[in-house]
């Protein structure tokens, strides 16, 4: 039996026999969120509660989406299944429409099978319904996604309702905030970022528990992959002020789980959906738009507390994580036909022992949203990030929010004009890449300089190849052929060549 699960085992029994208090989970997600916090040495923004939240956890300095958008990431994150395996290719709003498959048997389904009570608060984005059932929803579904999404005092409600109601059985509670992500083609009313949602300046609304920080521009820290222009430092300032939103509504979250009761029985868990959007960030998989903050917080494991680790985490490893920490068996499943789905991420309960040696993370891309066809399929080997673009001979697609904002508008002008864009591309570079792209980001940090055609390189890019092609493989991703062969399943799995010139 692994060390941890024993311990587990034991730990559920209390002096004499009785039952102890129920082990419950609570994961804390921001939207778009990035590195923005003191936690994670930015001295620009005030945010002590993800700071006091990491004084109580370990904080993972290589932890990664494993898809850069939205609602891929949130089924990614709820299934422990890449986007090509769960079928969530793209974004599930409107005429986006993507869903995962009806067959996909969900964290919070699996949790509900097993006695564990199941609530969201805020962006659910994914779907169907019954492949995603909580017990308890407040989702964009049935409210107002800036009131469970934005609103601290109504979060801090909500969450005290479901505590409230809390029975004999332990808890899964999801807390799925809608900072900092851009309003700007959505709620242009209320800034870039929605900074101005519930600030009481007349038709803002008011949010009572928020005390709003203001940013100037040139407090910012600008982040490498992002243009230093006054533009694009006024847009971080304004997403600051959302990310100091979103940190004392954690405050709130967390305070209501104290009063409660729980806070000594609960593993907290903080992380993000994708990269921030910026150039770069959001839909890319450089990176700069897959490396995600990661807090892990053990009531059971205060020996780490406020330690980091360099172990590499993917947030396809938080569907075991919880199933490890209720001491719920993995699943094993089809979805087609006969093939067994098997989850290909991992516990990180045994990081928050000791150091873990984890050294590689994949990431799978198809869509953002449905015009968006650009996939992508990645991996970081230690220093060394590999990425196959599919459809290379397209230019990179833009999305309809980012368009919009104040960055990317001034990074088209400035190129129009022929003017300094103080970036480190071109948009030309950014939407035309080579179909293969390696990097060593121990050297190369900003991932400017592709190996992959360097023969001194040769090795390292078969080896990751190698990996990835049978990373994709393992997870049933229909796109393991392309682009220059298609996929024969049939009979025996094999890819056919096109001879297409690719």
């Amino acid at each position: 039996m692994r060390s941890w699960a024993l311990a587990l085992l034991l730990g559920a029994l209390r002096t004499g026999g009785a039952p102890a208090p129920a082990r419950n989970v609570l994961l804390l997600l921001a939207d778009d969120g990035g590195f923005e916090s003191g936690a994670y040495n930015n001295s620009a923004i005030r945010t002590p509660n993800l700071d006091a939240l990491a004084q109580r956890s370990v904080l993972f300095q290589n932890a990664f989406t494993s898809v850069s958008s939205c609602s891929p990431s949130r089924a990614s994150i709820l299934t422990g299944l890449p986007q090509h395996q769960n079928g969530m290719y793209g974004l599930h709003q409107d005429l986006h429409h993507f869903n995962s498959f009806d067959g996909v048997r969900s964290l919070p389904w699996l949790l509900s099978q097993a006695r564990v009570r199941t609530g969201i608060i805020g962006k659910k984005h994914v779907g169907p319904e019954a492949v995603y059932p909580f017990d308890f929803a407040y989702t964009e579904e049935n409210s107002s996604v800036l009131q469970v999404g934005r609103n601290i005092t109504r979060i801090k409600a909500l969450v005290r309702q479901f505590l409230q109601s809390q029975d004999e059985r332990p808890f899964f509670l999801y807390v799925a905030f809608h900072d900092p992500h851009r309003c700007g083609h959505s709620q242009p009313q209320y800034g870039a970022f929605c900074e101005k949602f519930g600030n009481g300046e007349s038709g803002m609304g008011w949010i009572p528990d928020w005390k709003p920080q203001l940013y100037h521009p040139e407090q910012v820290q600008v982040p490498h992959f992002v243009p230093d222009t006054p533009a694009a430092r006024a847009d971080l300032a304004a997403q600051y002020t959302t990310i100091g939103r979103m940190d004392q509504g954690i405050g709130l979250v967390l305070e209501e789980l104290r009063l409660a009761g729980f806070h000594n029985s609960t593993l907290v868990i903080y992380t993000s959906d994708n990269g921030i959007p910026f150039p770069s960030g959001r839909t890319n998989l450089y990176r700069s738009g897959t490396a995600e903050p990661l807090l892990i917080s053990s009531p059971e494991h205060t020996g780490r507390w406020g330690q980091v680790s360099q172990a590499f985490a993917t947030l396809l490893d938080l569907t075991p994580t919880v199933l490890d920490w209720f001491s719920i068996p993995y699943p094993s499943y089809s979805i087609f036909g006969k093939k067994q789905v098997q989850l290909t991420g991992k516990s990180l309960l045994p990081a928050l022992e000791s150091e873990q040696p984890w050294a590689t993370a994949f990431s799978s891309q198809s869509h953002h949203e449905v015009t968006m066809y650009y996939p992508m399929r990645a991996i970081q080997h230690r220093q060394f990030r590999l990425i196959h673009n599919l459809n290379y001979k397209m230019p990179f697609p833009i999305d309809q929010d980012f368009y919009v904002s104040p960055t990317f508008q001034d990074l088209l002008s400035r190129t129009r004009a022929g003017q300094p864009t103080h970036w480190n591309k071109t948009l030309h570079q950014y939407y035309y890449r080579d179909r293969w792209e390696l990097f060593d980001c121990s050297r190369d940090p900003t991932e400017s300089q592709n190996l992959a055609a360097d023969p001194r390189y040769a090795d390292v890019f078969q080896l990751l190849r190698e990996r990835l092609l049978k990373w994709q493989w393992d997870t049933g991703d229909p796109w393991v052929c392309a682009p220059d062969a298609v996929l024969e399943e049939k009979l025996s799995p094999q890819c056919r060549p096109l001879h297409n010139e690719l």
